[in-house]
């Protein structure tokens, strides 16, 4: 098992930066692929951004340019920066690690963290 906590969340206005992260404990060994997804009102969960433990990162077309997915200087931690954000950016945010297809590829999840964007 793997827990996810998230932190950095809160309210901006249009056009300002907002950094994310994601602190991984428990069985981190089977984590393959680290990510974040959101979900904004009324509307499914998406992905946002991911990143291997090589440094293979993946965006969703809305946040090409604006938003960059890193691994942490600590062990088991990433962070998403989010510059230049947009009132539709407004969503929860979910930490995501997916174990690696020796350990069943399953999928973990934080507990999100509402991004409010708003002038």
């Amino acid at each position: 098992q793997v827990q996810l906590v998230e932190s950095g969340g809160g309210s901006v206005q249009p056009g300002n930066s907002l950094r994310l992260s994601c602190a991984a404990s428990g069985s981190t060994f089977e984590i393959a692929v680290m990510g974040w997804y959101r979900q904004a009102p009324g509307s499914q969960r998406e992905l946002v951004a991911t990143i291997t433990h090589g440094d293979i990162t993946r965006y969703a077309d809305s946040a090409k340019g604006r938003f960059t997915i890193s691994r942490g200087s600590a062990e088991d931690t990433w962070s998403l920066l989010m510059n230049n954000l947009k009132p539709e950016d407004t969503a929860v945010y979910y930490c995501h690690a997916e174990a690696d297809l020796h350990y069943g590829g399953v999928g973990y999840w934080g507990k999100g963290t509402l991004v409010t964007v708003s002038s």
